[in-house]
């Protein structure tokens, strides 16, 4: 299966807290919600598609605990999320965990990356990893993500948990798709590509016979 991280984020990279005001107040995060104005028609048709391409999910703990008891209760056969949430394999990376309740739970202790590249190397179409802040930058600097899919909203917070925090994995992406919603959002599909090395990994500019140009 590919590995996928899908999640929301503003321009300054912050993820906590999108879909509700209570949803993730650690820290003192007192920005919960911020998403929600910005959601219409096409941030709908881009997170169907999402999940319509799952064939597992992914959670860490806390995003775990947010989605169960929410997603559980949305019975709405129309619903592709809670139909995807509620039926497909889901794997929760935990060492506190002792039960997990949610339909078709499996809970994933001690060396998490290991199991995932199992899970990686089944078959399937892709391994969705949803939210899930500690997870996601754990899965990118271990280098286990195939593709990460994000919604980046008109939106500053100054505030938060961010998807590549400071001493993150250098990475470069390439980009695989790019819409923007009606609403101002922008929906990126990224590769991971190396970053290189010394010379490789950044460049310089310079001024030649009165000229701006990158430097050969």
């Amino acid at each position: 299966m590919k590995l996928t991280v899908h999640t929301f984020l503003t321009l300054d990279g912050v993820m906590q807290g999108p879909g509700g005001r209570d949803e993730d107040t650690s820290g003192g995060f007192e920005f919960g919600g911020w998403l929600v104005p910005h959601v219409d028609d096409d941030f709908g048709r881009i997170v169907d598609r999402w999940f319509s391409e799952a064939d597992a999910i992914l959670l860490g703990r806390t995003t775990y605990q947010l989605f169960h008891p929410y997603w559980e209760k949305v019975t709405d056969p129309e619903n592709g999320v809670a139909a995807a949430l509620n039926s497909l394999p889901k794997y929760v990376v935990s060492n506190t965990l002792s039960e997990a309740t949610w339909n078709n739970t499996t809970i994933l202790s001690g060396n998490f990356l290991e199991a995932v590249d199992d899970l990686k190397s089944g078959p399937g179409r892709e391994l969705q990893v949803h939210g899930s802040h500690h997870l996601a930058s754990a899965l990118h600097d271990a280098g286990l993500v195939d593709e990460y899919r994000l919604i980046v909203f008109p939106v500053v917070l100054g505030k938060g948990k961010r998807l590549f925090e400071t001493g993150a994995a250098p990475s470069a992406f390439t980009l695989a798709r790019s819409k923007a919603t009606a609403s101002g959002a922008v929906s990126l599909v990224l590769e991971p590509a190396a970053f290189g090395a010394g010379d490789l990994a950044v460049g310089d500019f310079e001024v030649q016979d009165g000229r701006d140009q990158i430097r050969e």
